[in-house]
């Protein structure tokens, strides 16, 4: 063919593997990272093409790409990277090796082109599994068809094209989309509560599945008729004839879990996709135990397939009017079912449809030409709470160390631009040599593959970032030199993450060669240079050493002062950071007053609602705390609280994060009652937001099992103890300091129901978990300790509580002096 075209100078796209009336998929290869990719382009519209349109198309394409590119799972086509190129919008996704689901019954020889039972009940399976996850991050699919379901050549069965995904909480965007006359789904896999106009949620796409799993189960969708209309009324209005009078042979329970999905009422339908899976699995657990081990269709050799891209059916332009259904389902066709005539768009849509049908020749599309290559876009993202006890507000990079006292790290910190400007070569990329004949080329590539970091940061795949920015980082050294601004700024990336993948040590040494590499090129008080401090600060304080952490934030505090001013943002900063670790130091009072003044300042220059300026009045509440004003600390918890749920959401982890806190002053306080009942109310809205499983959810269990035992509620305590720690297992790792605090609890209700024999075990388990993780010189090692020899003299055991309460203090005192 001819020359391929290449998107943003990185993706060369090879050949069209679909296209349908919203834009084409390509096979393409990346070049910055040597992999194959699929890339799906948008096609531009033409400038008769109403405006209106164009706009919910891009908002459509965008919010597909925002969706997509937040989910991690097996079941769920990978998104690497999207953007915009010359009024194109693109969206890259792993390249998949297989059929969907209305290209494998094309293949099947039975003439009903039904799949064998044992493959429904594995697609079955996998679908549900991955509907579960989807659904606990708070997303709808809302276009579930054969057409977006592939199967891989290793059995994989993976769910595609969110294009028409909806986030759960954001309703108001998603009905200004729909509201545009364009049909919302595929009339044969409707739900009819998508087909009503009314309220969609999760339920919707388990219907959608049911229509699904009816097609290749029986050959023919539930409603398997030409006339779209005479398919929404039915999907609305006539039950569907059981799959079992069109194929005897289905098992009663895979029948059964179909008629409940296509429910008309949703509330009859399965609860949720987690329910359904465990549905599947037990019976084809009953199955396999009647029936023997099952035979799967024999597939063809992936070579004969192809590279199939995903979400290769986009839809069709509307041609059929609909008469008094809603007006959104104006201009509907029935769509393409997986079976009969017409099963893939092969070709570009007539003109009708308004987009142009010749913008892919290889002249259409040029390399771009960024200004400043390899320069990030945008911050990277930050989390919103810690590890260990406390979360914390916006800004918290990191997580906390293990077995500290739970007080949240500081802001992040940095220059003005939150990378420093020094990650651009300042160079502009070569267009379209496709080869690399000179070092200008390979400055060019370089940029690219630091871009292409910053894209894996982005999405929150850290570990994959930083094997990119280190051999980005290696590479510009050969070429640039080791202290060129480029390789410091690939070797500080690098840093970042590593610390974001849990290795402070190892960040603490790279942030140190970054600002000392930067500190002899562009000087010592250069933003960058600072910046590379201000992390080398933060990550000592990560691995304890926070006298030396405070030497090096007030060198930082009082150069940016000097250069930029007390006001200015990357200042307060500082001074946030600093505040934090005179807490760590014990300096509670000096730290409260500090947090105090930054809180004042940052209201004052950012305003009294900014992100910022409400994690410091949390540093506040926290050390008022710590300090044991427990109640200045609750109005003031109280008062982030309801400002973030004004400015993020209440809903937002932020929000949620001080609502926490709002439970512990009032334990604090003893008003355990009220505490309860924040503590039940933050469960279910941490459940419904995040998951039962998420650390913060286990984290909010554990605060409402605490205030059980201080209402005298033991039994129910250690219940509730028991089940988080667990959860805290399976989800964190047996010796993750959350599961020990849980264990730990478990401990403490026992010993409160006089179980002291049952309470030793658990206490032993503790301590040991802790020696191992900590080092057995640890304060919270030691505290285990200690509350083993305690559990040791309830139980009669004095001359063992002793000798243990001696080691315990010759540790400390080894622990004081230095020793290991």
């Amino acid at each position: 063919m001819a020359e391929a075209a290449l998107i943003q100078g990185r993706y060369q796209l090879l050949e069209v593997i679909g296209r349908g009336g919203m834009g084409e998929v390509w096979r393409a290869r990346d070049e910055a990272l040597g992999r194959r990719v699929a890339v799906k382009c948008l096609k531009p519209l033409t400038p008769q093409q109403d405006q209106s349109l164009t706009q919910v198309m891009r908002e459509r394409f965008r919010r597909e790409a925002r969706v997509a590119a937040s989910l991690q799972h097996r079941g769920v086509t990978v998104v690497h990277d999207f953007g915009e190129h010359e009024g194109v919008l693109y969206l890259v996704m792993e390249l998949l090796e297989g059929d969907n689901l209305s290209q494998l019954m094309a293949r099947q020889e039975d003439p009903r082109r039904a799949l064998q039972v044992a493959e429904v009940e594995e697609i079955a399976d996998q679908v549900a599994a991955a509907l579960a996850y989807t659904h606990e991050q708070g997303i709808v699919h809302r276009d579930l068809k054969p057409a977006n379901i592939m199967r891989l050549a290793d059995g994989t069965v993976k769910l595609c094209d969110f294009g028409i995904a909806r986030l759960g909480h954001d309703v108001g965007f998603t009905q200004k989309l729909t509201g545009s006359g364009i049909a919302m789904g595929t009339p044969h896999y409707m739900s009819p509560e998508q087909i009503g106009g009314t309220e969609v949620d999760h339920r919707s796409d388990l219907y959608s599945l049911g229509c699904v799993l009816y097609e290749i189960a029986t050959g023919a969708p539930p409603f398997d008729l030409e006339d779209a209309w005479a398919v929404l009324v039915g999907h609305r209005d006539t039950p569907p004839a059981p799959p079992s009078s069109k194929r005897a042979e289905l098992p009663g329970y895979l029948e059964k879990i179909i008629l409940d999905l296509l429910a008309k009422d949703p509330e009859a339908r399965p609860g949720d996709a987690r329910e359904l899976t465990q549905r599947i699995r037990a019976g084809r657990a009953t199955t396999a135990a009647l029936t023997g081990p099952p035979v799967v269709t024999r597939r063809a050799p992936a070579e004969q397939r192809g590279p199939v891209g995903p979400g290769t059916e986009f839809g069709q332009p509307p041609l059929y009017q609909a008469p008094g259904l809603p007006s959104w389902t104006q201009g509907m066709t029935t769509g393409p079912k997986a079976t009969g005539a017409g099963l893939l768009r092969t070709t570009p849509p007539e003109p009708t449809s308004g987009l142009t049908t010749s913008w892919t020749s290889p002249t259409g599309v040029r390399p771009a030409v960024p200004d400043r290559p390899g320069t990030p876009s945008a911050p990277h993202p930050t989390p919103s709470h810690t590890a260990v006890g406390r979360p914390t507000g916006p800004g918290a990079a990191h997580p906390a160390p293990p077995g500290t006292d739970g007080v949240p790290p500081p802001a992040r910190t940095g220059s003005g631009h939150p990378h420093g400007p020094t990650g651009s070569t300042g160079r502009q990329p070569v267009r379209g040599t496709g080869h690399l004949p000179a070092a200008t080329d390979l400055v060019a590539v370089l940029a690219s593959r630091h871009e292409a970091g910053m894209s894996l940061s982005r999405l929150g795949r850290w570990a994959e970032a930083g094997e990119v920015h280190r051999a980005v980082a290696a590479e510009r050294s050969r070429l640039l030199g080791p202290d060129h601004p480029d390789t410091l700024a690939s070797r500080y990336e690098a840093a970042f993450s590593l610390s974001r993948t849990g290795r402070p040590g190892a960040a603490l040494a790279e942030y140190g060669r970054v600002a000392a590499g930067r500190a002899r090129v562009l000087g010592p008080d250069h933003p960058d240079t600072l910046a590379a401090l201000q992390e080398t600060a933060f990550e000592l304080g990560q691995v304890g050493r926070h006298a030396e952490a405070h030497e090096v934030y007030t060198a930082v505090l009082a150069a940016r002062e000097r250069i930029t001013g007390i006001d200015d943002p990357d200042t307060l900063r500082c001074r946030h950071n600093l505040a934090f670790n005179l807490s760590r130091l014990g300096r509670l009072e000096e730290s409260c007053r500090m947090a105090y003044e930054v809180a004042a300042a940052r209201a004052r220059v950012l305003g009294a609602q900014h992100p910022d300026t409400l994690v410091t009045q949390y540093e506040v509440a926290y050390v008022l705390g710590l300090i044991g004003r427990w109640a200045e600390a609750l109005e003031i918890y109280r008062t982030v609280a309801s400002a973030r749920g004004r400015v993020l959401g209440p809903d937002h982890p932020d929000t949620l994060a001080a609502r926490y806190e709002i439970g512990i002053s009032l334990g604090r306080l003893g008003r355990s009652a009220e505490a309860l009942e924040l503590y039940r109310g933050l469960i279910d809205d941490r459940t419904r937001a995040h998951g039962a499983d998420d650390a913060e959810t286990l984290r909010a269990r554990h605060g409402l099992g605490v205030n059980l035992g201080r209402l005298g509620r033991w039994e129910e305590a250690v219940a509730e103890a028991r089940e988080v720690a667990g959860v805290r297992a399976r989800v964190l790792g047996a010796d993750h300091p959350d599961t020990l605090v849980s264990r730990r609890e478990v401990a403490v209700a026992l010993g409160w129901l006089g179980r002291w024999p049952d309470a030793l075990p658990e206490y032993r388990a503790v301590a040991a978990a802790r020696a191992r993780s900590l080092g057995p010189g640890h304060p919270d090692t030691l505290a285990a300790l200690n509350d083993e020899a305690h559990c040791l003299e309830q139980l009669g055991r004095s001359p063992e509580a002793v000798e243990l309460y001696r080691r315990v203090a010759a540790l400390r005192k080894q622990h004081a002096s230095g020793g290991s």
